[in-house]
């Protein structure tokens, strides 16, 4: 009837981050969404709170549900620019691309310093060479 193997499929390590990158993108607009139907939801109480029940009517400034919510706009417009237009610039592809130009550069600078060393350890070998190969003065004189 009930089968104990456990018939799971691997996923290999690029499926995999591919997986978490799609996840990490579908919450990144998820939550611009939400921003979204916040601020929607936030302006309509702005609006009523101001003008039909009269809070706010002390304020220094007239209007200032129109000023609150123009900065909300702003915040709104920013959080939409790094979803949707940041992460098509900046994205997985940028980094892979960022990461991979750092580590050409690393391993270059790696042979670099592992051939200074090779030149210092030679020389210091031809000088400990030249040293032995220098006759001794006898010790009768």
């Amino acid at each position: 009837m009930f089968s104990k193997t456990n018939k799971t499929a691997r996923i290999d390590p690029e499926q995999r981050e591919q997986y978490e990158y799609a996840r990490k993108r579908v919450r990144q607009k998820k939550l611009l969404m939400r921003h979204f139907v916040l601020f929607l939801a936030g302006s309509i109480v702005l609006i009523i709170i101001n003008p039909v029940l009269g809070i706010g009517k002390d304020f220094f400034i007239k209007d200032w549900f129109v000023w609150a919510i123009l900065i909300w706009v702003l915040f709104f417009l920013i959080h939409l620019f790094n979803v949707l237009v940041m992460s098509k610039f900046m994205g997985k592809e940028w980094e892979d691309r960022q990461i991979e130009k750092l580590k050409a550069k690393q391993e270059a600078r790696i042979a670099e310093l592992e051939k200074e060393v090779r030149k210092e350890v030679i020389t210091e070998e031809v000088k400990k060479k030249k040293e032995n190969d220098i006759p001794q003065p006898p010790e009768d004189l």
